[in-house]
């Protein structure tokens, strides 16, 4: 029985981790928000001394670029450097700051707990349910419907990650994605680094087409809905409240950008990684299926609808406005209550503890920049450069303006406190500068959203899959990831621009939809077209997916040029 999930007795251990859980979750009420999976409140009143705010911004400049150092060369852990960069910031705020020094109280209040919170509950059922052997199993199963292909099974890993990011949030598809890739990654004996890489970065284009698939769309969307903003204390920003959005308007405003995107970035991927995803392995599958079978039938029975549940708690967020981390909490609570398989040490080694504390540190440091001043003086050079331009084009300007800027910042500050920071300054151009509130949105969501592929930590799911794989003996050093996730990053913002140009400035109000049908259908018929021409050369489906003819683009080029030059010779 000691192999079986059951209501018994309790291992005196599990009351110390349920303590842990009410404590975290203690933690998020002191903090009470409804922004689920990402938090802006900070409820700490700090005022930078006279004369010393643009020493202070400098300052704060100096000590993210310190941080960011330490990270890129790897001369200390990823969370050492955030510790001791948050560590630095608040000894700077303290000297800069009118108020009397911090208490850890204070600084506590700083930590996202939201985010804390889900990562935690979700990394403690990902470790029960792991021990049940479903990884294994659904890892065998990718591995055996693509053929023994190394990008048929990429392929399959990519959209798998991108379709439910969108529909639950990326940071719990890589919780859940990243130990199967692993198992893949062991069974067939491939690195699964540039495997890991190219799913995180689909998770966080695939989280970007919905409200609920990216914290920062999720942040938005609580915070510029309609009730939201008519709520606002300004009557200004409150005036704005028939311009707020709802959840349908994120996939019908973000998901045709979206989907335009999708067959490029995996072009390049299958590009960049043209080697390592090349070729196949002839592994017996009938032999890996009874090797890898599911361990623990009833078990997973029992944590699988629990985790069911939690994830229709996550889809249900718009209607039932209870913040993620407490669906998560709750879940990690009742899977332990009800299962004495394991001692409760074995569930919490599935904890990345480095990546919480690598969270906690990272948003110290971001939350204390922000009042030095640091975030604030980004965005008032985003507005002095939007009214550089004239009227006319200025709408053109803001939205290209917020999406880069959005996009290279996001990729250099996690982008959930960007987010946060941003929101206010998004209200302050639409009222300055006359401008309608919509497109300001979807470029902030699109430039947070996509902008977090451009780094290591750029985003969470980032982040969590780092901590995972580094566990697992798989280290992802930042260098390794800027060199896919930049140059993607860079793809997918040229894509939206031109989508939101011809959207939202050359459509307008009137022609808006009447753009987005005209770019999903020449983009429907590019894919198909590409296919066809993939699939009439011989190639598999998946190779045929990302067929390019730059070889014979470049033969081509070739033999025109030696048929031009003799002739100009004669």
């Amino acid at each position: 029985m000691r192999d079986k999930l059951y209501y018994g007795k309790r291992h005196p251990s599990q009351i110390i981790g349920l303590l842990l859980l009410v404590f975290v979750g203690s933690m998020i009420l002191i903090n009470t928000t409804h922004a689920a999976g990402g938090s802006s409140d900070v409820h700490v009143e700090l005022n930078i001394k006279d004369g010393f705010e643009n020493q202070a911004v400098y300052v704060g400049l100096i000590i993210l670029l310190f941080v960011y150092a330490l990270i890129i060369t790897e001369v200390v852990h990823r969370t050492l450097a955030a510790a001791l960069g948050g560590l630095i910031a608040v000894v700077a705020l303290n000297y800069y700051t009118v108020e009397p020094a911090l208490s850890l109280k204070a600084v506590t209040t700083m930590i996202d707990w939201e985010t804390i919170g889900l990562l935690l509950g979700m990394m403690v059922m990902v470790g029960v349910i792991s021990h049940t052997g479903v990884f294994e199993w659904f890892a065998v199963q990718a591995y055996k419907q693509s053929g023994g292909q190394i990008w048929s099974l990429v392929l399959i890993l990519c959209t798998v990650t991108a379709v439910l990011s969108a529909f639950l949030d990326n940071v719990t598809t890589m919780l859940l994605l990243t130990p199967v890739t692993i198992q893949i990654a062991k069974v067939l004996d491939l690195n699964p680094i540039p495997i890991l890489i190219s799913e995180v970065i689909f998770s966080n284009i695939g989280g970007a087409a919905t409200m609920i698939g990216d914290p920062p769309n999720i942040m938005i969307g609580s915070a510029m809905s309609p009730s939201a903003i008519s709520s606002n204390k300004n009557p200004d920003i409150a005036g704005l409240a028939d311009q707020g959005v709802t959840f349908n308007d994120f996939i019908i405003e973000m998901a045709p950008g979206i989907f335009m995107t999708v067959v490029p970035s995996l072009m390049l991927i299958r590009w960049l990684y043209k080697d390592e995803f090349s070729g196949g392995k002839n592994t017996d599958i009938s032999q890996l299926e009874k090797t890898y079978a599911i361990k623990d039938v009833n078990g997973l029975k029992i944590s699988g609808t629990i985790l069911t549940l939690v994830i229709l708690g996550f889809f249900l967020h718009p209607v039932i406005h209870l913040p993620v981390s407490w669906v998560a909490l709750g879940g990690a609570v009742i899977m332990l209550l009800v299962t004495s398989r394991h001692d409760l040490e074995k569930s919490l080694e599935e904890v990345e503890w480095t990546t919480l504390l690598f969270f906690a540190g990272l948003f110290v440091l971001v939350h204390s920049l922000q009042y030095m001043g640091v975030i604030d003086y980004i965005g008032n050079y985003v507005i002095k450069s939007i009214e550089f331009f004239s009227v006319e084009y200025r709408m053109a300007a803001a939205v290209l303006i917020l999406l880069w800027v959005s996009a290279i910042v996001s990729a250099f500050i996690d982008n959930i406190p960007y987010t946060a920071t941003m929101i206010p300054i998004v209200f302050t151009i639409s009222l300055d500068l006359n401008l309608d509130l919509g497109p300001l949105i979807w470029a902030l969501a699109f430039g947070a959203c996509l902008g977090g592929n451009g780094t290591l930590i750029g985003a969470s799911a980032n982040v969590v899959t780092a901590g995972i794989a580094e566990e697992a003996g798989y280290p992802i050093s930042f260098n390794e990831f800027f060199k896919a996730g930049f140059p993607v990053m860079i793809l997918t913002t040229f894509i939206v621009s031109f989508y939101m140009i011809l959207v939202y400035v050359v459509g307008g109000e009137d022609g808006a939809l009447m753009w987005k049908g005209i770019l999903l259908v020449i983009t429907s018929i590019g894919i198909a077209i590409q296919y066809s021409r993939g699939r009439s050369k011989g190639k598999s489906p998946a190779e045929a997916l990302v067929d390019d003819d730059s070889k014979e683009i470049l033969s081509t080029v070739k033999l025109t040029i030696n048929k031009i030059l003799p002739d100009q010779e004669e």
